[in-house]
């Protein structure tokens, strides 16, 4: 049974809402330390005010509200601890007797509900306190709560008492519990919250990969057409857009493949089969028929050597290094392409113009295109015709073109001659070919991003152009050189 999977979507979604949650749990700690620190800290400021008032009153030694004077220690005790608001889970206890001993004297009044003396170990601690000269603010811990106590002794001749004030921290803490549990409530909302939006959001955010794998997945043998569509300028947008750009590799490879195939099975066809018969037909015992056999089979295997060849140059325009192109001189280069052409038939040549200036280009490939169409200049021209070669720059583009005065292309052929292994009517007649020349050009062009532009008239001749575009290559000069008496920057119409 295969391994159940978890979604991309379900695990960030997963990540997005452990995140939110461990914000929540952070800032929840974060305000409950604080919180208790604010308690203690002002549970400590209410001591503090007790003390500093306990302390006034015995230094002034008079009672406050009827002028009277205070006698002794309890007195002071008593007086303070009637003027005394205590807050929810506040008391204050009074202690008289020497200072070797005290005992609890005074305690807050009925009407207050906390009562610390109740606290065995509480009241034990602060007794224990009382007898001592100086004050102490201090928190203690028992069984039944924690509290922060204040101990203040009050001196009064031979008499000592002290004030113990008691605040009962988890009172004290109570609002701070309350809005910490509101707190929870509100956190366990908030991420429901986000679970929910995350989900929402997470699912039309990584909507393009769902779509992605589907798009991956129909791919086959027999559709290599699907695209991934692509919407938006985020990163998905970007990685759709890259997949569709590597789908649309992966069809040109492989539909170069089918069609190589096709060609080679289509074309090889015809001289194996002319090959055998005649080789099955060859009377061993005739020399000559021997040799007439002989020299046919050599012709045959020498059209099916250049058949592959150029089958191969074709298939191999779809890879990355079919050109690799570096600053070229141009004028240089149109005279070289001219002086190989004279080689190639006894013709009329004429060099028209040459484009003094550098371009991006393969100079080997462009060679080779260019050669091509001088090859067939020459194939359908007759003895002694003109050919024309030259090179110029117009519009941003550089020209370079052949026109020679031959059979002539009709118009509605001019397309059919594009195609592989198509030919011209008539064609056939003037000279043997594959049909592969003028395929091979316009992929020489097309690698340089430009095109092969094709002018002919039927009995006058035709003009074959190669026009790549300038626009990653150096500025061309004003000028071109004009050489055998002929002038014009663009090929003649």
């Amino acid at each position: 049974m295969p391994a159940r999977t978890v979604t991309i979507g379900t695990r960030v979604m997963w990540a997005i809402v452990l995140v939110a949650s461990i914000a929540l749990i952070t800032c929840g700690a974060i305000v409950r330390t604080l919180g208790l620190t604010s308690v203690s800290a002002d549970a400590t400021n209410r001591l503090e005010h007790s003390r500093d008032r306990i302390r006034e009153l015995a230094v002034d030694g008079t009672d406050p509200s009827s002028g009277q004077p205070l006698e002794d220690v309890s007195a002071v005790l008593r007086v303070h601890m009637q003027r005394t608001a205590e807050g929810p889970g506040e008391a204050e206890l009074g202690f008289v007797g020497s200072s070797s001993d005290t005992e609890l004297a005074w305690v807050s009044s009925d009407n207050i509900s906390f009562r610390p003396e109740k606290d065995a170990k509480l009241l034990k601690h602060v007794t224990s306190r009382a007898a001592a000269s100086e004050s102490v603010i201090e928190t203690v811990r028992t069984p039944s709560s924690s509290y922060r106590v204040l101990v203040v002794p009050v001196q009064g001749g031979s008499q000592h008492g002290a004030l113990v004030h008691v605040i009962d921290l988890k009172v004290a803490e109570s609002q701070l519990q309350r809005t910490m549990a509101f707190y929870a409530a509100a956190a366990v909302f908030t991420v429901a919250l986000v679970t929910g939006l995350a989900w929402f959001a997470v699912e039309r955010l990584l909507r393009p990969i769902e779509q992605l794998r589907r798009a991956t997945e129909s791919i086959g043998e027999d559709d290599l057409t699907t695209r991934v569509p692509v919407k938006g300028r985020d990163d998905l947008t970007a990685l759709a857009a890259a997949v569709n750009r590597m789908l649309d590799r992966v069809q040109t490879s492989v539909e170069a493949q089918r069609n190589l195939l096709d060609d080679i099975g289509h074309e090889l066809r015809t001289p194996i089969a002319v090959v055998r018969g005649h080789l099955e037909l060859t009377d061993p015992s005739d020399p000559g028929d021997v040799r007439q056999t002989q020299l046919l089979a050599i012709d045959e295997l020498d059209r099916m050597g250049m058949l592959v060849g150029d089958l191969i140059l074709l298939a191999k325009s779809s890879q990355s290094d079919f050109i690799t192109p570096v600053s070229t001189d141009v004028a240089e280069l149109t005279e070289m392409v001219f002086d190989k052409s004279l080689a190639l038939g006894e013709r009329r040549w004429r060099l028209e113009s040459v484009a003094f200036t550098r371009a991006m280009i393969d100079a080997t490939r462009i060679t080779q295109a260019w050669l091509q169409l001088v090859a067939n200049a020459v194939k359908y021209s007759g003895h002694c015709s003109t050919v024309r070669l030259g090179s110029a720059v117009r519009d941003g583009h550089l020209l370079m073109w052949v026109g020679d005065e031959g059979v002539g292309i009709a118009t509605e052929e001019i397309e059919v001659v594009r195609q592989r292994f198509k030919r011209a009517t008539g064609a056939q007649e003037m000279a043997s070919g594959t049909g592969l020349g003028l395929s091979i050009v316009e992929t020489i062009v097309a690698a340089h991003g430009g095109r092969l532009d094709i002018r002919s008239q039927v009995g006058e001749g035709s003009v074959f152009t190669m026009a790549i575009p300038l626009e990653a290559s150096p500025t061309p000069s004003s000028y071109e050189a004009v050489t055998s008496g002929d002038t014009g920057a663009s090929p003649p119409e």
